[in-house]
């Protein structure tokens, strides 16, 4: 993984998880829904930074040498890719 790249993803799960603890106290604690669900949808968008650095790691390593190497390889970056792209439109 890209150093860099790493620092910041890590940087990111570590806020996740003390957003998701938030959310568990807010639950225990019965807080006001439209808090919790504030809470919850900043949570969504945090992931949404998150994945969009691992895609940024993967596409400027693992993709890179697949499509280099070529044949099969650049054919199972593609399909990879696909499905991570369709995974993330049938999210919701």
């Amino acid at each position: 993984m890209i150093a860099d790249i790493k620092k910041r993803a890590l940087h990111r799960a570590r806020i996740l998880e003390g957003q998701l603890r938030g959310v568990e106290k807010m639950i225990e604690n019965e807080d006001y829904c439209v808090d919790i669900l504030t809470q919850s949808l900043a949570i969504q968008k945090s992931l949404g930074s998150l994945n969009k650095l691992l895609v940024e790691n993967h596409l400027r390593t693992h993709v890179a040498e697949q499509f280099e190497a070529g044949g099969d390889d650049r054919e199972r970056a593609v399909d990879e890719l696909l499905k991570v792209f369709e995974l993330s439109n049938n999210r919701g």
